[in-house]
């Protein structure tokens, strides 16, 4: 009875997986498809003929939207690091005033719909003139990480023993000093998933990026398969194609930084 179950449970398990992993599937076949059996009736649940023409589409098209793209991420997980590793040292260790006050108002933040912060950001960079601009666009997708990373990386450096602190104060070592040789080198897993979830939504934002940045020269991957959809809603293959390309990069980090994450998400969590 016990090994029914358990065979049940695999199958369900398997066909739930087949029905959320098919759409990824179906990007995959699209883009291998020859233009001229796009609108074949039925499709063809493969690519009996595989093509990589959408492939040679997209990146003669797509490639300067993923530089942009990387830059954006790049700077958004630089200047969050910038920002929050050392908000979270000093409301984890240095007993700040109003520091729980501060930790609600970064939770609140969290559930401000990007939308709205996106049309607050369009009035401010208007008369700031930061329109269309790569650092407005990272400063705008910074908002969305550092609320996450200070509470993250508070919950963390609030577990680090006391004595490591005071035994580096009694050695001689200053506040910026222990933090940055001693409080960042056993961060390192959580300063690890704080970057890897930035540089994430950095790379798949697509609200700040169509509101802030809609007619720059340099325009991120989201907003480039926006604008290339409209403009080859026959060429699906390269649409797809495209879309496939702006995965890789995520799906490689996940699984290169999966265990890191892993560490530094329950990291703070249980405490001596």
């Amino acid at each position: 009875m016990t090994g029914t179950r358990s065979l049940w449970k695999t199958l369900i398990a398997l066909a739930l997986t087949a029905v959320m992993l098919f759409p990824v599937y179906w990007i995959v076949n699209v883009s291998l498809t020859k233009t001229s059996n796009l609108r074949r009736s039925p499709p063809s649940l493969l690519p009996l003929d595989p093509t990589l023409e959408g492939y040679v589409a997209a990146f003669s098209q797509q490639l300067p939207q993923l530089g942009t793209s990387l830059l954006v991420g790049l700077g958004t997980v630089l200047l969050t690091l910038a920002v929050a590793a050392p908000a979270s040292y000093a409301m984890a260790t240095l007993n700040l005033k109003g520091r729980q006050g501060l930790s609600f108002i970064l939770l609140v933040a969290q559930m401000v719909p990007a939308v709205v912060m996106a049309m607050g950001f369009y009035a401010i960079y208007l008369k700031l003139g930061m329109l269309n601009s790569l650092w407005g666009l990272i400063l705008a997708d910074s908002t969305i990480a550092v609320p996450f990373a200070v509470l993250l990386l508070q919950a963390f450096m609030s577990g680090i023993p006391t004595e490591l602190l005071q035994a580096a104060k009694l050695d001689g070592s200053g506040v910026w000093r222990t933090f940055v040789w001693i409080i960042l080198p056993l961060s390192r897993n959580s300063l690890l998933t704080v970057s890897l979830f930035a540089f994430l939504w950095a790379w798949s934002d697509f609200i700040f990026a169509s509101t802030l940045n809609r007619s720059g020269d340099l325009i991120p991957i989201t907003l480039g398969i926006y604008k290339f959809i409209g403009n080859n809603t026959t060429q699906w293959n390269a649409i797809m194609a495209t879309a496939v390309i702006a995965s890789i990069p995520a799906a490689i980090l996940l699984v290169v930084a999966q265990r890191y994450v892993a560490a530094g998400v329950t990291a703070g969590a249980v405490k001596d």
